[in-house]
């Protein structure tokens, strides 16, 4: 759902299984880190390093964490319990500044997207930033932001069009938790702004409820930076979301499974989309080095599962391909004693793409079998079509994507965020 930087966004080769980042980010020299994002440690230590006491660096950053996590400040002259020398010094050596945002959509069923480009962090950048798109969903009783871990993607899904593209590098922790910041920025959702959830004056409460982290790239493929923005999401004195509220997607990396629930505790949503190994080596290369069956032995073991904390199963439906009744049969077969749910994703055409969406009836059929056996089998809702929202889609820089949505509007192809009505 997201696009890489004007000057780093090529076509990448796909025939392997995984690709490997173009560089790590880092600092440029001479450039004020943002405040906005790190970890609690992380802001203590800068603190320390620009010079605050040690002894007083633990209750300085806690005040600076109140005012950028929980009021959203973006000037230090905000910080009305900070002491002038101080906000002097702070201006002087950092900022908080967020990721700017290039281009702002709104669809018409009220999907925002937020095209916005990160900080230089390495001259291969040549001074502009990766640019990622960020997209909202609203809906009756919570939020949805679908953030991105990566700029590119690790994996070469055979029916994802970000999976075409090259790996660029990964996001570090602060720019995650930076597309959340962004969102409060631009709905009014800090503390002291929260409006309103209808537009009859009804219950105020948080806009941005929820987190998925189905945006582009493998979060597990980017593990430490992905367990840290959950931590500094979650954090109940600053950005304040439950971690049950927090749902990390991933095709299966296996050895990594354990660890997103240890540490980051978070919801955890598998993209299946086949039963057979055999299809799912195709559709999902990475299926080669971590099978179905060492998949599921993972989710078996996944740390506090139970029918509260159920894993989502995505399972895109493809047009003769993996949409059978045999093959309904054999998926409540192979998830038989996992606390799941099933979502069934209607595949959303690119160009270029080999495979079409499953017909209706087929869906309705499948999900029917599925919600027989005792599962909740919900199909997916298009969300932001007409803005080309879409989650794990899109692939091309700026312009050529700009170009490819006036084309694909007049040719009646629309790509689309999906999100399911209990994500």
């Amino acid at each position: 759902m997201a696009t890489a930087s004007l000057d780093s966004a090529r076509a990448a080769p796909v025939s392997g299984i995984e690709k490997t980042p173009d560089f790590v980010p880092g600092a440029l020299p001479g450039q004020r880190l943002s405040l906005v994002g790190l970890t609690r440690e992380e802001l203590k230590a800068r603190l320390i390093e620009a010079g605050v006491p040690e002894r007083e660096s633990r209750m300085r950053s806690g005040q600076i964490w109140h005012w950028v996590n929980l009021r959203g400040a973006q000037d230090f002259a905000e910080m009305t319990n900070v002491g002038k020398g101080l906000k002097a010094e702070l201006a002087k050596h950092f900022t908080l500044e967020r990721p700017e945002v290039v281009n702002r959509q709104v669809s018409r069923d009220g999907t925002r997207k937020w095209l916005i480009r990160m900080a230089p962090t390495n001259a291969q950048e040549h001074n502009r930033g990766a640019e990622i798109e960020c997209v909202y969903i609203p809906g009756p009783d919570r939020g949805t932001l679908c953030v991105s871990s990566q700029v590119g993607c690790t994996l070469t899904c055979s029916f994802c069009h970000t999976g075409t593209q090259r790996l660029v590098r990964n996001l570090s922790a602060a720019e995650i938790v930076q597309q959340l910041v962004v969102a409060r920025d631009e709905l009014g959702d800090w503390t002291g702004q929260m409006p309103s959830r209808d537009a009859n004056g009804g219950e105020v409460g948080r806009l941005v409820t929820n987190i998925v982290f189905m945006g582009m790239g493998e979060p597990l493929y980017n593990l430490d930076a992905v367990v840290d923005a959950v931590g500094v999401m979650s954090d109940q004195e600053g950005l304040g979301l439950s971690r049950r509220r927090i749902t990390v997607s991933t095709s299966g990396v296996v050895p990594q499974i354990p660890r997103l629930g240890a540490e980051a505790n978070a919801m955890l949503a598998i993209s299946l989309h086949a039963v057979r190994d055999d299809l799912r080596d195709e559709l999902v290369p990475l299926n080669r080095k971590y099978p179905i069956r060492d998949l599921l032995a993972a989710c078996r073991a996944y740390p506090g599962l139970n029918n509260a904390r159920r894993i989502t199963f995505e399972y895109v439906m493809l047009k003769g391909v993996n949409d059978s009744d045999a093959d309904a049969r054999e998926l409540v077969r192979l998830l038989k004693g996992i606390p799941a749910k099933i979502n069934l994703i209607p595949f959303n055409p690119w160009p270029g793409s080999r495979y079409e969406c499953s017909d209706w009836e087929r869906i309705e059929r499948f999900s029917e079998i599925v919600f027989n056996a005792g599962y909740a089998s919900p199909v997916r809702t298009p969300r932001g079509r007409d803005i080309l929202a879409a989650c794990g889609q899109l692939k091309s820089e700026t312009e050529k994507l700009r170009a490819r949505a006036r084309m694909m509007l007049e040719d009646g192809i629309a790509e689309g965020m999906y999100i399911s009505d209990e994500d």
